[in-house]
């Protein structure tokens, strides 16, 4: 696949001038750019869908979550995997990323690495991926070779395959089980994916990550109750959640944090049910873990 075959490569026009506008103007030429972008996510949403509700499976059953990237593309994989542990008390090695050219290249330009592709591959390898793990492959252009041997080498291993691009029938689209194409359009920097492109790939690994969350209980309604309560703002977090779910008043609910070593879930059972910590646990324990069930409450987990 040629570059110049490339939509995100192409100089649009409507841009052609942007060197002689004003700040303003820049402004909201660029806002204007970037409002096309939901839309775009939008019309890829079947093929969202269907990605999300086959990792969330696999997920479930003990699978990781693992993205692949290079330069923008990867930084963004290791920006949504990063922020899983304090969101979700996810341990490191359940959402990860890859990115070509390893940390180093997570702050400082590293491109030749995205044309390795022995490199992408042996990462594969050297993350021990396997049948339970989703490997997501980001790439804007759908064709970045590090990013391509990751996926094809993923997929050998029996890993369930993701490709993340946002251009049409790119090679990442076939290499991968399920192909996610969000067509952006030319960047008003042509070739600048940093911009729309990569806000499409934010949207997306923001609903990747978080609905895979959802589904396996990491939230009780709209509220992060499995919040790793590590600093003062997280910790009132804590304490207003509990007082939510519960009813109970503020010192009612911290004394319960505190008591359940600021386990959120934790300390909503014991106050329901006037339970000490470990009953509280095994409680919990007994539900997989979801909220919801430990407190004997149904929800319609096949909504769509």
């Amino acid at each position: 696949m040629k570059l110049s075959e490339l939509t995100t490569e192409a100089a649009d026009p409507r841009f052609a001038g942007i060197d002689t506008m004003s700040v303003a103007e820049l402004a909201q030429t660029m806002n204007a750019a970037d409002a096309s972008v939901p839309g775009a996510v939008a019309r890829a949403l079947p093929w969202i869908t269907a990605a999300i509700e086959a990792a969330a499976e696999r997920m479930a059953r003990g699978g990781r979550l693992v993205y692949v990237g290079a330069g923008t593309p990867g930084r963004l994989g290791v920006l949504d995997a990063s922020e899983c542990p304090p969101t979700f008390s996810t341990p490191p090695e359940q959402v990860f990323a890859i990115i070509a050219g390893g940390r180093s290249a997570i702050v400082a330009p590293c491109e030749g690495a995205e044309d390795d592709e022995e490199a992408g591959a042996a990462a594969v390898d050297a993350a021990g991926i396997g049948p339970l793990d989703t490997v997501v492959g980001i790439a804007s252009s759908g064709r970045t070779p590090y990013v391509l041997a990751a996926v094809r080498r993923a997929r050998e291993r029996g890993a369930l395959t993701v490709g993340l691009s946002c251009n049409p029938g790119t090679p990442l689209s076939a290499a991968a089980e399920h192909a996610i194409e969000v067509l952006v359009g030319p960047e008003v920097i042509s070739g600048s994916t940093r911009l729309k492109a990569g806000t499409a790939q934010k949207l997306v690994l923001n609903m990747f990550s978080t609905i895979v969350m959802v589904r396996l209980g990491k939230t009780y309604g709209n509220l992060m109750v499995d919040v790793k309560a590590s600093n003062g703002k997280l910790r009132e977090r804590a304490v207003r959640m509990v007082a939510t779910i519960t009813g109970a008043g503020r010192e009612e609910a911290l004394a319960a944090l505190e008591a359940n070593r600021f386990g959120v879930k934790q300390a909503v059972v014991a106050l329901r049910f006037g339970l000490a910590p470990q009953e509280a646990a095994a409680r919990l324990a007994l539900a997989g873990g979801r909220l919801r069930e430990a407190l004997g409450e149904t929800a319609d987990r096949e909504r769509a």
